[in-house]
């Protein structure tokens, strides 16, 4: 079996949890990479980049950040093959 890479957009309830968030995704997720994303006007969204074995194809990704604390919204931008 392969592995599969997730790419979600992560956007935050307000900006004052967003250190918070960050902390809390690389804690309970253990992503390959997060990177921070200027939206506007301040607003920053975060690019969270999950590697996982194929047979699982990212299905729980979204899920598992939406209940993540702080969370407002989630969009997978990407699922792929590596």
């Amino acid at each position: 079996m392969g592995k599969v890479a997730v790419v979600a957009k992560v956007f935050p309830e307000s900006m004052e949890v967003f250190e918070a968030l960050k902390s809390s995704i690389q804690n309970e997720m253990k992503p390959y990479s997060i990177v921070e994303e200027e939206i506007a006007f301040g607003m920053k969204a975060l690019k969270v980049t999950v590697v996982l074995a194929d047979a699982s194809m990212g299905s729980d990704v979204e899920e598992r950040l939406k209940k993540i604390k702080g969370v407002s919204e989630v969009q997978i931008d990407e699922v792929g093959l590596i």
